[in-house]
């Protein structure tokens, strides 16, 4: 392009040569050093110690698809083993906007109060088209946030829940081992969440509303069955009279369930998170479900149908992975989606087709 102040009749006209631009990377930026890979006996020996640095590396470590972390990390969890076990482990789940990260702020003070540390693990919903997630969960937490006794570690959904429930279920070990004799684990508070989240913990709250237009709504058969407690939170002010009736609604729907397991008898408590009104009364209701199920027997037998349910998930989990892993599969795989997509062949012909390819493959007989 013809630049006009080159031209003779602007020959006395001065054309600075601009502002030299700053480089976009700051030149007194040193490159951030990779931290290098502990072993597993200096992460054991942190955790013992009760190192959060090291902990929050190892559950990250855990977290990690890489291979060569996940060796690390189950050598981890295997030497912390024998010093897990001993928390009060309790799931906490309710419908979005029930109040649980407020509630669990002030049930943490409460219970860093009776003595002892806590550890509260957050499952944080990741979006569907991203997989990104806000891991807020320490900004609802302001009090728990300031405490030297209080682990708080969100860890996101990513997709796939059975992957972040065992994930979940393996740093609750580390968290044990690290001397934390209470562990809380949200929810993400739909579908799924909860029954993986009741196959971790010794006590599931739900965590209700009252007011919201339709009390029937929170009464579902699944998550009701699944709880040991429920406690309907915001009863203050004018919602005091709704919350109480909501409380009879509850308490008449859990009459017509079968009795529990356990032989517990699920209470039905209001409180109110944001004016920590009623806190003790839920906590001593807790504290009473410990005592019923340690003095029966059922709390053993609980963990231990859990660590076997455990033992199922994993071996489910790593036989998925190791189909969906195979080149040769995901080949086959792209070749049947698309005859599915062109309607060449039906969904059940094409899976059976590459299952059956698969057998064939491993040695095994369909």
């Amino acid at each position: 392009m013809e630049h006009p102040e080159n031209n003779e009749e602007y020959a006395g006209l001065t054309v600075n040569k601009g502002v030299v631009q700053p480089p976009q990377v700051n030149p007194y930026l040193k490159p951030k050093k990779r931290k290098k890979l502990m072993s597993a006996g200096e992460y054991v020996e942190g955790i013992l110690k009760g190192d959060v640095t090291i902990l929050s590396r190892a559950v990250t470590l855990v977290e990690s698809l890489a291979e060569e972390h996940q060796k690390v990390a189950q050598e981890v969890i295997e030497k912390c083993l024998p010093y897990a076990g001993n928390s009060l482990r309790i799931g906490i789940t309710g419908v979005p906007g029930a109040g649980k990260s407020t509630s669990i702020d002030v049930f943490g003070l409460h219970v860093l109060k009776q003595g002892g540390k806590l550890a509260v693990l957050a499952i944080d919903p990741s979006s569907e088209r991203t997989k990104g997630s806000i891991l807020g969960d320490k900004t609802r937490m302001e009090k728990l946030a300031l405490n030297p006794k209080a682990f708080i570690r969100p860890s996101p959904s990513a997709g796939s829940l059975g992957g972040v429930a065992r994930k979940t279920r393996e740093t609750i070990v580390l968290c044990e081992a690290a001397g934390y004799n209470n562990i809380f684990v949200e929810t993400v508070g739909v579908g799924q969440s909860e029954i993986a989240v009741h196959s971790m913990v010794d006590f599931f709250l739900l965590i209700q509303l009252a007011g919201t237009g339709d009390e029937l709504q929170g009464i579902k058969r699944g998550i009701m069955e699944m709880a040991d407690g429920i406690v309907i939170n915001k009863a203050d002010g004018d919602n005091i009279d709704r919350a109480m009736l909501a409380k009879a609604q509850f308490q008449s729907a859990l009459h017509l369930f079968p009795p529990t397991t356990s032989g517990w008898m699920p209470e039905v408590l209001t409180y109110s998170g944001y004016y920590e009104l009623g806190i003790k009364e839920v906590w001593d209701m807790i504290y009473r479900y410990f005592d019923y199920v340690k003095g029966n027997g059922f709390f053993e037998s609980r963990r231990m149908e859990q660590e076997k349910y455990w033992m199922y998930e994993t071996i489910d989990e790593q036989l998925k992975e190791n189909f969906y892993r195979d080149e040769e599969i995901q080949a086959m795989l792209k070749l049947k989606k698309q005859n599915v997509l062109e309607n060449r062949q039906s969904s059940f012909v094409a899976a059976h087709d590459v299952l059956k390819y698969y057998f064939a493959k491993m040695g095994l007989k369909k």
